[in-house]
């Protein structure tokens, strides 16, 4: 398949422009037991990355594949003990295992510094290592940091078996009761002049914020690149800021650029048509920016593809249509990148599916000639939220219900 050949997220049918159909969720859970001749230890890590708590798939077939891809023997024997949220040292992981600290250690360097499949912290007399879920988490820290030209056949075999995971559509089973991490910004252009623009709408005033940035690869469309399906759209945008830009940086994932140099490579990826996210947190901390496209991007997919918007915060603005200045082109449902529009091209009807609308104002720049489309303020937006510690206790009650009821649905 060539390299350029995207994944579909918009259709016409009989002259109706709009998205394809959603798929549903395929995955054929199994349990461990199914698996008698797969080593405990890679049974062992694929319970714990299945575990709800981590948004995780259930034990199948795609998990059991990937988890003995990502992991010699070795390792998921040491893997096995670590947790999601507590680190555990070097030292612990040696007694859990009943090996030698001299031979456990340079397992988990190879881990984290060289594979970047588990995550470590701390000073190196004491650094701690907890277990990473496999998205986000492992998907993004084992890419991000490669370009097209360096992923190994070691990385291309992930990809492959990473993407044949997500397309069983497991993670509708959290769409729910899911945590709106990230947030899309209106695309410049399309509110510049907008009286009822708010900071946190405007890329510039959001980086204004930080010091430090840095840029790594888009994972998603490199991704898809390397499995033949993908869109030629730019790959180096992902844009990390303030502290966790230092430690990308230090770390040797992310290359150092000004904020001049960063706003200038957003602009570059909204003018390929991308559409930029930040996570739905005002953290002065850091933040983190990717550039994303309908047909690559794991969370736009989410929507466009399995129609689950979850994840997603909701937008401040959408678009409006002038009935009048409308000529049903459906320029505007063609550059959708979510499939949030519906144009029937011969009865002249538009529809706008707002369940499914990010509000990137895309919509509106492809309407240049009509001018039919403007984006307006939602009433009730609600602001990102003030800290992670004000997100988590606000999502915690959800997301642990959720997930007891994911777990209690595998059970039966």
């Amino acid at each position: 398949m060539d390299a350029h050949t995207p994944r579909r997220v918009i259709e016409v049918n009989q002259r109706v422009v709009g998205p394809v159909p959603p798929r549903g969720n395929t995955v054929r859970a199994r349990r461990l037991s199914d698996y008698p001749h797969v080593p405990a230890a890679f049974r062992d890590v694929a319970q714990r990355l299945s575990s709800p708590l981590r948004m995780g798939p259930p034990i199948c077939d795609e998990l059991m594949a990937l988890v003995q891809h990502l992991f010699t023997e070795e390792e998921a024997g040491v893997v096995r003990h670590l947790r999601l949220y507590g680190g555990r040292r070097a030292s612990d992981l040696a007694r859990a295992e009943h090996r030698p600290l001299d031979q456990v250690a340079p397992i988990l360097h190879r881990l984290a510094e060289e594979k970047r499949i588990i995550a470590a912290g701390g000073p190196q007399d004491d650094r701690k290592y907890r277990l990473l879920p496999i998205v986000p988490g492992i998907f993004e820290m084992c890419l991000i940091s490669h370009t097209p030209e360096s992923l190994t056949d070691w990385h291309r075999r992930f990809i492959e078996l990473f993407e044949a995971l997500y397309a069983t559509g497991y993670s509708l089973d959290y769409s729910a009761g899911a945590t709106p991490f990230v947030r899309y910004l209106p695309v410049e252009k399309a509110i510049e002049a907008h009286p009822m623009a708010l900071p946190s709408d405007k890329l510039e005033l959001v980086l204004d914020r930080y010091d430090a940035f840095g840029v790594g690869q888009c994972q998603c469309r490199m991704a898809m690149q390397a499995i033949g399906q993908g869109c030629g759209k730019p790959l180096g945008n992902c844009t990390i800021m303030g502290e966790w830009a230092e430690r990308g940086i230090e770390e040797g994932m992310l290359r150092r650029v000004t904020k001049k140099q960063a706003l200038e490579i957003k602009r570059e990826a909204e003018s390929h048509g991308l559409v930029n996210w930040m996570m739905n947190v005002e953290s002065p901390r850091g933040q983190s920016s990717c550039s994303c496209c309908g047909c690559c991007c794991h969370a736009l997919r989410g929507v466009n593809e399995f129609n689950a918007p979850g994840f997603i915060a909701p937008p401040h603005f959408l678009p409006r249509l002038e009935k009048e200045k409308c000529v049903s082109c459906g320029r505007c449902a063609t550059n959708c990148p979510m499939g949030a529009i519906v144009v029937d091209t011969e009865k002249k009807t538009f529809r706008h599916l707002v369940e499914r609308c990010i509000g990137c104002g895309l919509c509106v720049l492809a309407c240049d000639r009509q001018r039919a489309l403007r984006m307006e303020p939602v009433p009730e937006h609600r602001l990102p939220y003030r800290s992670w510690f004000s997100l988590i206790a606000h999502t915690t009650p959800t997301t642990l219900l959720t997930s007891w009821k994911v777990w209690r649905k595998r059970r039966s």
